[in-house]
């Protein structure tokens, strides 16, 4: 049986690029509590890219960090999210485990 998409996200990856990433990593686990299981890898990098991209308000190509207020819980980058940390190692590890995922199924 495969897993739902939060599960995707219960372990946290070893390294976040900036302070605000992690929180931002748990609301996107949050929002997809009830979304249904991807057909393919590309469409949940798709969803993925879409979600950051209306969660952050930035393009996931944007070379540029993004403050995000309420994820700011206190010191110097609080609330600073990472648009490559998303882009090269967080979408890239979801999609690992969504393969691994769906190779075990």
């Amino acid at each position: 049986m495969l897993p739902s998409l939060p599960e995707l996200f219960h372990e946290e990856p070893i390294q976040w690029g900036l302070r605000g990433d992690p929180y931002l990593w748990q609301e996107m686990a949050e929002h997809l509590a009830h979304t249904p299981w991807p057909t393919s890898e590309a469409a949940l990098t798709q969803l993925l890219r879409q979600l950051f991209e209306q969660l952050a308000g930035i393009s996931l190509d944007n070379p540029q960090p993004v403050h995000l207020p309420r994820h700011a819980h206190g010191g110097m980058s609080s609330g600073m999210v990472s648009s490559a940390f998303w882009r090269e190692r967080a979408i890239p590890l979801l999609v690992e485990r969504y393969r691994a995922a769906c190779a075990s199924a």
